[in-house]
């Protein structure tokens, strides 16, 4: 197992016992065998808000950071707030990762999941100019929810 997916299950397994967490980098750099700086690329790129998580940090010697999972209003199906959080520029890893959360929230079905990378992929991008890309995936990925939201009610 590589040291980040190492990380990023130690880090899943504390949120899992209480839905939020804080640690010391430090800490547990030196518990898990590696450098800071892996801890921090592993909360770059596999805490972030589009995959679900707020990561809020203070440095300092009683430095800590604390990782919660977002919680859903109620009132806003999952689908719409993730609808609402797309801004008007969407890159594919973005919405990769922001798809492969749906999934895991079971707010979609894996093979809604396939279908809608698929649609959102830089292949089906490939004859749109480089400039507009991102901006066309951004508005595809929210009428797609849209109507994937409309269809659930």
């Amino acid at each position: 197992m590589r040291m980040s997916d190492a990380i990023t299950a130690y880090i899943l397994n504390m949120l899992e016992q209480s839905g939020s967490t804080e640690l010391q980098r430090n800490t547990l750099a030196e518990q898990l065998g590696c450098v800071p700086s892996q801890i921090n690329y592993v909360l770059t790129s596999r805490f972030t808000p589009e995959q679900g998580y707020v990561v809020e940090s203070r440095r300092g010697g009683g430095g800590f950071i604390r990782i919660s999972r977002v919680e859903m209003k109620p009132t806003v199906t999952p689908l719409m707030h993730t609808v609402n959080a797309i801004g008007d520029t969407l890159s594919t890893a973005t919405a990769a990762a922001v798809l492969e959360n749906l999934v895991y929230q079971g707010v979609i079905t894996a093979f809604d999941g396939r279908l809608l990378a698929s649609a959102l992929s830089e292949r089906a991008y490939a004859d749109v100019p480089v400039e507009y890309r991102e901006r066309l995936r951004a508005t595809m990925m929210k009428q797609l929810l849209t109507t994937m939201h409309l269809k659930k009610e």
